[in-house]
């Protein structure tokens, strides 16, 4: 039963990355149809990550009160209803109003799954689940683009992913007997317990460096990613097609790495794997300072990518270590906010700097959130342990 239900959480990862990148891949096709300028995708992504940063606050209430599966059913379903309501969208300001289920809905399964997946299972199956977070972003433009070169609109795009959504749903719901006993938030004896305002959670002990670590790593993440193929063309002089196969490999490595530091992370221990993640990161970073050919930049891109790879998944499993099993699920919501937070607002960040400083900020702005994602573990390493009082 344990690895049916292991398996349903996989599939459940898979759903939360389908739709990811599917705004980005059809953009170029929607906003003429739309008759709005080319970055108003940013006001939909902006809703999108408002709504995930809201539901990432409130799940522990919410999985308190009904549990993880049900949580989990209902936000899948949510996001297959946005799903359906971009394809059938018009209109911009219709594409806006579909937008705040679409983040609320992968708001709460994320942190209602990172924290199931913390308590009953090892490390390695985080960093395998996010690595099939991978495989799901991965699939979603790559669906886009079959229904767009096999003569069909961007709505078909959607609305195949909304299908898939669907039956991802509907498998959840078949599933909902297989979390009887083990649902932290019914029948793990959570369910009577008060949950955690978002002023105690921040003042639980390690809870503010950790915090911080997260919006670090996807600022790291996130700014490596979009500005990878502009840094390489407007600052290095690559070719743009090279630039973005170049820039593909940031991806790969995260994908490829999460894959095989399951293989490790059980014997090194998540604080361990994060720390060689942060070392790979960091020589990445410092590999693209270096005024070397292509093979170098490649090596540097890899390095990144790798390095990131077990960061994530190893921070989020210890989350019941450093902050008990009681607390685990109100810490995991807010460290989810927090990456939100950061995936959202640092590359924008590093656009308005670039624009006034060049893009040669690029390796220095992403060793820097290295640099303070490492203090900040560190610090949280050396500090009280979870439960303890607040000085």
């Amino acid at each position: 039963m344990a690895s049916l239900l292991l398996a349903v959480i996989y599939l459940a990862f898979i759903s939360l990355g389908l739709p990811d990148a599917l705004l980005g891949s059809a953009w170029p096709l929607m906003y003429g149809e739309f008759a709005v300028p080319v970055s108003s995708a940013g006001i939909i992504s902006m809703t999108i990550a408002g709504g995930t940063i809201v539901s990432s606050l409130f799940s522990d209430r919410l999985i308190r009160r009904f549990g993880t599966a049900a949580v989990t059913l209902v936000s899948v379903g949510m996001t297959a209803l946005a799903l359906f309501g971009f394809s059938i969208s018009h209109a911009f300001w219709q594409l806006c109003l579909w937008a705040v289920p679409y983040g609320l809905g992968a708001g709460s399964v994320d942190a209602a799954l990172n924290n199931f997946v913390a308590l009953h299972y090892r490390s390695r199956h985080m960093s395998w689940l996010h690595c099939f977070w991978g495989i799901g972003a991965t699939a979603g433009p790559y669906i886009m683009g079959l229904c767009l070169t096999g003569g069909a609109t961007w709505h078909a795009g959607y609305r195949s992913i909304g299908v898939i959504q669907v039956v991802l749903a509907a498998c959840l719901l078949l599933s909902l007997p297989l979390w009887k006993g083990r649902d932290s938030g019914r029948d793990g004896g959570l369910a009577g317990r008060r949950a955690l305002s978002l002023r105690e959670t921040v003042r639980l002990p390690r809870a503010k460096p950790l915090l911080t670590a997260f919006f670090c790593y996807c600022a790291l993440e996130a700014t490596a990613g979009l500005w990878a193929s502009s840094y390489l063309v407007l600052y290095r002089g690559v070719e743009a097609g090279l630039a973005a196969k170049y820039a593909s490999l940031f991806y790969l490595g995260i994908t490829l790495g999460r894959f095989f530091c399951g293989f490790v992370s059980d014997r090194l221990g998540d604080h361990n794997m994060v720390r060689l993640g942060q070392g790979v990161a960091g020589l990445g970073a410092l590999l693209l300072l270096l005024p070397l050919g292509g093979p170098v930049t490649l090596c540097a891109l890899m390095a990144l990518g790798m390095g990131c790879a077990p960061i994530y998944p190893s921070l989020l499993h210890a989350t019941p270590v450093n902050f008990g099993a009681e607390n685990s699920q109100s810490v995991m919501g807010m460290q989810m906010a927090c990456a939100y937070v950061g995936s959202t607002f640092m590359p924008p960040v590093f656009g308005w700097l670039a624009g006034w400083a060049g893009l040669s900020l690029y390796p220095l702005y992403l060793l820097a959130f290295v640099l303070l994602m490492v203090l900040m573990t560190e610090r949280a390493g050396k500090g009280p342990a979870a439960g303890e009082a607040q000085p």
